[in-house]
């Protein structure tokens, strides 16, 4: 198994360590180019989604990378990502890949000061720490959408199909679980 990260802005190096721990393979996604290796699964880190849009489509790999997420492949979105995933942000006029149905509220918890940690249950995992930074939570979901974890009320966690995303940063704890669970859903 070979998992892509997408490495132009934000956490991929984490998630790369994640994977590392994990023993299983990754490489990373920067370039067009980048895109004619094999990947069986996507990771898009946290970040500055605006910023990611930009550089997307500036270097070429918006189109290719949205169709494969349409088409199957396994995605894993975290903040930023969850935000690129999402089909509609009920705080900013943006769609990015819009291939989960999904409404997303951008930096919802507020700004950095307003970051903080705790541990939920997750579905089909168990407990899990959580890191949220600036972090984005679900409003609502979809008919198909599966709600994984909410924290205070607010979805934080969603699966639908192939695409797996959270509003917190499980890459910044020493917790597998997530990762796990996503690399299971490839398999």
């Amino acid at each position: 198994m070979v998992i892509a990260v997408l490495a132009v802005q934000g956490s991929f190096f984490e998630h790369e360590q994640i994977l590392e721990k994990l023993g299983v393979e990754y490489f990373e996604i920067r370039r067009k180019a980048d895109l004619d290796k094999h990947f069986d699964g996507l990771i898009l880190p946290g970040g500055e989604s605006t910023t990611m849009g930009k550089l997307l489509k500036e270097l070429d790999i918006f189109d290719t990378l949205q169709k494969k997420i349409a088409d199957g492949l396994p995605v894993y979105g975290t903040c930023a990502g969850m935000i690129l995933l999402a089909n509609n942000l009920s705080n900013d006029k943006n769609v990015y890949f819009g291939t989960m149905d999904i409404t997303v509220k951008r930096n919802a918890y507020g700004r950095q000061l307003g970051s903080f940690e705790t541990v939920s249950d997750v579905k089909g995992i168990g407990e899990v720490p959580m890191v949220f930074i600036r972090a984005p939570y679900i409003e609502s979901v979809g008919e198909g959408v599966d709600v994984l974890a909410t924290v205070n009320g607010n979805i934080v966690a969603a699966r639908q199909g192939n695409q797996l995303a959270t509003s917190f940063h499980p890459e910044l704890t020493d917790d597998t679980s997530v990762h796990q669970y996503f690399l299971d859903m490839i398999k």
